[in-house]
């Protein structure tokens, strides 16, 4: 099943959409230039940073959202940076004896349980690590505005956890899990009596005097928010941003708040060095990891995404990073525990990796000053083309990542041929075989291997650098996607799933505020070649209506993955995934020039289809204050959102939808002219 996002998919070899940035006569400093590089690459529209040295605060700014400097230092958030500080809550409970990072989760929740025996298994060193072995367990209204008391996804996760599976061994591998930070934070409230927020203010924001540190549902001027933008209106800032799971990414600072926390996690803090040292430990090691993964972007500590940040790594310098994203804002913090230092970039719109880049220019330039330089060039090691052993044809097949399966054919000549499937574009990139084993493209600019893992899994091992004018390098070298096996359908199995295709399924049970309706129209759809591999996305269709998530790739690659099953109830077919209900077209009703639409009891969502006969005119709607309204166009794209914008009325296009969402009883009066 795929999943509308925002973001178009891209091929995979593609890092980054590439631009000429050329640094012309200006009046700006050269932090502020790689501020506005990293606005160039990203798309960000404000951005601000901070570094931490000496104990202090030696530079901070911020650019608007026209490129120029401002006084303002808003606050954003910090998304999946959050998990850091969830991690240093977890080892100040250590320090005070009162948790043990090795001892069961059940422990400290006794009521934590899983439709697999293994769950037991399962400790917090495992949430704090992402080596757990939980699949998605859904984040439903985590992302919401201007809802900050909002706790659906923090109350809702141990139910839907259990009837969960696990997709993997406690502590097999670390693959990137959100929801093991989630349940992370419940231990962390169990133990301590307080909500993480309270504990985090206590233990850390107060002794520290950050007094620019909140979580979501924290009292704060939220006025103070960096203003935020969506495609649909690129030019309106959206309402106030809710990410309401705390420890999975619902913190929120400005970059001189961060860059200070970051410079407390170097040591000088609440935290002990022995805490400091757990956390900056090598716990990716732990399971399996690619071997030659040296300059990968990911190495994970507890909390941190990288504890041997590149380039940093190739000069001896241990950098600690973790980047995070939400809808809204994205952000970048890196430590160099030996020097004490710490750079922050927070900025709204644009994508984390360039904030990373970014924040690791300032140290990189500071640490010049210091009279230490950086080795930031890289290449990939020398190799030349030769014949090709037979063997490697046998690696042919369909090969799986947690967004979407691509074909590899390895021809006898050497040539290796990597094809997207039609829904994700139809491109194909060609490689050839080189003497050291390889397969790169003819810059040299990409490396392939293949290779069988001790699990008995063949995994596409990829390894590329990228260095961006302006910032700094990064480097990737790790699984990238994995073999998926031959998967033949039985003739009821394929008649199930051929029924589907061109079906969509409208998302039900997102609350009214919930930003999904902003984002893109929230609906799902069945591939076209399921039927003829024998997965629904990488997920291996296993019956009539159930398709099951197998991937075990570590790193970021097999992410996210979950179960997904079909019902049918009442000549309607549901889809559920993790916390999600979705339903078929069935439920769809035509809307119509005056109607009154109310909420059932059971709080699913409205919808309705705009009919040739309604094509430009307006729909206004009288909202109740429960409840909201999001239309699309013909395209599918958002036209409308009465949650982020305060629409009362749009102008409508056949072929579009209308969508009502709110709490049971509430009604909207719809009138189109």
């Amino acid at each position: 099943m795929k999943r509308r996002a925002a973001a178009l998919l891209a091929a995979l070899f593609t890092l980054f959409s590439l631009y000429a940035f050329a640094q012309e006569e200006s009046t700006l400093s050269p932090a502020q230039q790689a501020a506005a590089a990293t606005q160039l690459y990203g798309g960000s529209t404000s951005i601000s940073w901070a570094l931490f040295d000496e104990g202090e605060i030696t530079m901070s700014g911020t650019l608007d959202a026209g490129g120029m400097p401002s006084d303002s230092m808003p606050l954003y958030g910090v998304g999946s940076v959050s998990k850091v500080y969830t991690a240093a809550a977890a080892m100040s409970l250590v320090q005070e004896g009162r948790l043990d990072l090795d001892e069961p989760v059940v422990t400290y929740l006794p009521e934590f349980t899983m439709a697999d025996a293994r769950f037991r298994d399962i400790t917090m060193r495992m949430l704090l690590n992402h080596s757990s072995g939980l699949m998605y367990a859904g984040m439903r209204d985590a992302f919401l505005f201007d809802d900050p008391q909002n706790s659906t996804a923090v109350d809702s996760l141990l139910e839907e956890l259990s009837t969960q599976r696990l997709i993997a061994e406690p502590g097999a591998y670390s693959v990137y899990n959100n929801t093991g930070f989630t349940l992370a934070q419940l231990v962390i409230e169990r133990v301590s009596g307080m909500s993480l927020g309270e504990y985090l203010s206590e233990s850390f924001f107060v002794p520290l005097g950050l007094t620019d540190s909140f979580a979501c549902a924290d009292v704060f001027d939220r006025t103070r928010l960096a203003p935020a933008y969506l495609p649909m209106r690129p030019d309106t800032a959206v309402a106030s941003d809710t990410v309401t799971i705390a420890g999975t990414g619902g913190l929120y600072a400005t970059a001189e708040d961060l860059a200070r926390f970051g410079g407390m996690l170097a040591g000088g803090g609440p935290l002990s060095d022995d805490s400091l040292a757990a956390m900056k430990a090598d716990e990716y090691a732990r399971g399996l990891w690619p071997e030659d993964s040296e300059n990968d972007a990911l190495s994970y500590g507890l909390g941190w995404d990288a504890v041997h940040m590149f380039p940093f790594n190739q000069s001896g310098i241990q950098a600690l990073c973790k980047g995070g994203d939400t809808n809204l804002y994205h952000a970048g913090l890196v430590v160099l525990p030996e020097y004490g230092m710490a750079a922050a970039v927070l900025s709204s719109g644009g994508v984390s990796t360039y904030n990373q880049m970014f924040a690791a220019r300032l140290l990189i330039d500071a640490l010049a000053e210091k009279g230490v330089i950086v080795q930031e060039d890289a290449a990939l090691p020398e190799a030349h083309p030769a014949d090709m052993p037979p063997k490697w044809t046998a690696y042919s097949g369909l090969y799986g990542t947690s967004t979407y399966p691509f074909d590899v054919a390895i021809a006898e000549d050497g040539t290796l041929t990597l094809t997207l499937h039609e829904e994700q574009g139809g491109t194909a990139q060609t490689l050839t075989y080189r003497d050291d084993g390889s397969f790169r493209d003819e810059a040299d600019s990409v490396l392939v291997r293949l290779i069988r893992a001790e699990n008995g899994e063949t995994y596409f091992f990829q390894q590329t650098y990228v260095s961006l004018p302006g910032l700094t390098g990064m480097a990737s070298s790790a699984y990238a996607a994995q073999k998926l096996p031959d998967n033949p359908l039985d003739e009821d199995t394929l008649a199930a799933w051929e029924a589907r295709k061109g079906k969509n399924y409208f998302l039900l049970n997102a609350g009214f505020r919930s930003q999904l309706y902003a984002l893109a129209m929230p609906y799902a759809f069945v591939s076209e070649s399921g039927t003829q591999t024998g997965y629904e996305g990488s997920n291996a269709i296993t019956g009539p209506d159930t398709a099951a998530a197998v991937l075990n790739i570590p790193g970021t690659a097999g992410r996210d993955t979950m179960d997904m099953e079909f019902y049918t109830q009442d000549g309607v077919e549901y889809l559920t995934a993790p916390g999600y209900l979705y339903a078929d077209d069935a439920i769809v009703q035509p809307l119509s020039s005056r109607q009154t639409v109310t909420i059932a009891g059971e709080g699913y969502a409205c919808w309705f289809l705009v009919g040739d006969e309604l094509a430009g005119r307006t729909m206004t709607v009288t909202l109740p204050e429960n409840g909201s309204f999001a239309a699309y166009g013909a395209d599918k794209s958002p036209t409308a959102s009465s949650a982020a914008y305060g629409d009362t009325s749009v102008v409508l296009e056949a072929g579009g939808y209308v969508v009502f969402a709110g709490e049971p009883g509430a009604t909207f009066d719809v009138s189109v002219e």
